[in-house]
């Protein structure tokens, strides 16, 4: 199913090193029905093995949730007002998460 961008809908997410707190999104919006996210550098080309995701009505992310790798760029469905939560797997940030919505 192909899906179009919610302009002005996107958001970066810097995530807590591993053993700290998860960080959430804002809720999506109610015309979105997936999102795309992309592990992206932030810090000089340092990159980590990635970040763990959650996503639900409020997610929190931890060292067993879903793995998103480093310099990988994914899609999920979802539902309008849900979230994603992150934490990096990795005791440094080296990476910020960023989200935009789609929609049909």
């Amino acid at each position: 199913m192909a899906y179009r961008i919610l302009q002005g809908s996107g958001q970066n997410i810097t995530p807590a090193a591993a053993g700290g707190a998860s960080a959430q999104s804002n809720a999506f919006g109610s015309q979105t029905r997936a999102i795309r996210v992309c592990l992206t550098t932030q810090y000089g080309g340092a990159t980590g093995t990635g970040l763990r995701i959650e996503i639900g009505d409020n997610p929190v992310a931890s060292a067993t949730t879903t793995l998103l790798p480093a310099n990988a760029a994914e899609e999920f469905i979802v539902s309008p007002g849900q979230k994603i939560a992150v934490i990096s797997n990795d005791t440094i940030v080296a990476n910020v998460l960023n989200v935009v919505e789609l929609t049909q």
